[in-house]
C-alpha cells in the first residue's frame, strides 16, 4: 500500500489562541533556517581568512538576519493579500506555497500583519545600528540593500517579483546575508564572501523558482508576471536546471581557481537532491500538486550546499 504523506493543517484562530505562538508562526519559522546557514557561511569565510571569531557580534548577527527574513515573510503575506494572489490560490502546496494563510484564515488581520512586519524591520534597524558601530559603516549599505530588496520584492509600486525580477531579488538578498555576516566579523569588505556566497544564493533562488509553479494560476490572475507565469510550464522548468548548473559550475570554478579548498568539492553533494528535483519538475511542471517532494529536495539542497561549504572552510583552516 502506498503511503500518503500527511499534509500540515493550515493555521486557524481556534488552534492559535496564544498570541505569542500566533505571531511566531506568522513568520513561517520553519523556513528561516535557510538564513541561518547563510550566516554560518559568512562566519566561515571570515574565520578562514584568519579573523578572530566575535561571539557577541555573531549572536546578534544571527538574530537580526532571522528577524529580517521573518519581516520579509510577513510583509510578503500582506502584499500578496493586497494583490489577491493568496486568496485566489487554490493550487497551493501548504506550507511551501500560497503564503502563511494567516490573513486568509482570519488568524491575523491585514493591519496586524503589516504592523508586525514593520515592527520586525524596525527591530532589525535598531539592532543593526549597534552592529554598524561595532563593525563599521560599510555594514549600513549591506543592511539597507537587504531591507530594500526584501520590501521591493512584493510591495508596490516596485513589486519586483511581478516584473520578472524576483529571482534576482532573492539571489541578491541571500548573497547579502553571507556578505553581511562576514563583514560583521571582518570589519571590512572582501571579495571572498561574495564569491563563495553566490552558489548558496543561487540554490536559494531555486526554492523561489520551483515554489512558483503551484502558485502559477493564482499569480497569473493577480498580475504577478514572473518567469514561471510568462513561460509555458514545460519551458519554465528549464530555468531550474540553468540556475542549478550555474551554482555548481561557479563552485567548481572557485575550486579550480584556488579561491576555495579541495574540501569544498564536498558541497557538490547538494546536487544530488537538486538534480532529482529538476527531473521531478520536468515531469510535473504542469501538475503542481505533484511537486511537494521536489520542493523539499530543493530546500534540502540549499541547506546542504551552505553547510558543506562552511564546513570545508573550517576544516581547511584547521588542517
Amino acid at each position: 500500500m502506498t503511503k500518503v504523506a500527511a499534509v500540515p493543517a493550515e493555521p486557524s484562530l481556534e488552534r492559535l489562541g496564544n498570541p505569542f505562538l500566533r505571531y511566531f508562526l506568522a513568520t513561517r519559522p520553519a523556513f528561516l533556517t535557510i538564513t541561518l546557514v547563510g550566516v554560518l557561511l559568512g562566519f566561515a569565510t571570515a574565520w578562514h581568512a584568519g579573523v578572530p571569531f566575535d561571539v557577541e557580534a555573531a549572536a546578534l548577527t544571527l538574530v537580526l538576519a532571522v528577524l529580517a527574513h521573518a519581516g520579509v515573510n510577513v510583509l510578503n503575506d500582506y502584499y500578496d493579500h493586497l494583490n489577491g494572489t493568496d486568496a485566489a490560490n487554490f493550487d497551493r502546496l501548504f506550507p511551501f506555497t500560497g503564503g502563511s494563510r494567516f490573513i486568509q484564515n482570519g488568524v491575523l488581520s491585514p493591519g496586524q500583519t503589516l504592523a508586525f512586519g514593520l515592527a520586525l524591520f524596525l527591530a532589525v534597524i535598531l539592532g543593526g545600528l549597534w552592529l554598524i558601530g561595532h563593525s563599521g559603516f560599510g555594514l549600513f549599505w549591506i543592511g539597507l540593500a537587504g531591507l530594500a530588496i526584501g520590501w521591493a520584492y512584493s510591495a508596490p509600486p516596485l513589486k519586483l517579483n511581478s516584473r520578472g525580477l524576483g529571482e534576482i531579488c532573492v539571489a541578491a538578498g541571500f548573497l547579502l546575508v553571507v556578505a553581511g555576516a562576514d563583514f560583521v566579523q571582518r570589519g571590512g569588505f572582501d571579495s571572498l564572501p561574495w564569491l563563495v556566497g553566490l552558489p548558496y544564493a543561487l540554490a536559494v533562488t531555486n526554492i523561489l523558482y520551483i515554489n512558483q509553479f503551484p502558485d502559477r494560476a493564482a499569480d497569473l490572475v493577480a498580475g504577478k508576471r514572473h518567469w514561471v507565469v510568462r513561460l509555458a510550464p514545460g519551458q519554465a522548468a528549464h530555468g531550474y536546471g540553468l540556475v542549478l548548473l550555474l551554482a555548481l559550475g561557479w563552485l567548481l570554478g572557485l575550486v579550480a581557481g584556488g579561491r576555495l579548498p579541495l574540501w569544498s568539492l564536498a558541497a557538490l553533494l547538494a546536487g544530488l537532491p537538486a538534480f532529482k528535483a529538476a527531473v521531478e519538475l520536468h515531469r510535473f511542471a504542469a501538475l503542481p500538486a505533484r511537486l511537494a517532494p521536489a520542493i523539499r529536495a530543493t530546500i534540502a539542497a540549499a541547506h546542504i550546499l551552505a553547510v558543506l561549504l562552511a564546513l570545508s572552510l573550517i576544516v581547511d583552516k584547521l588542517t
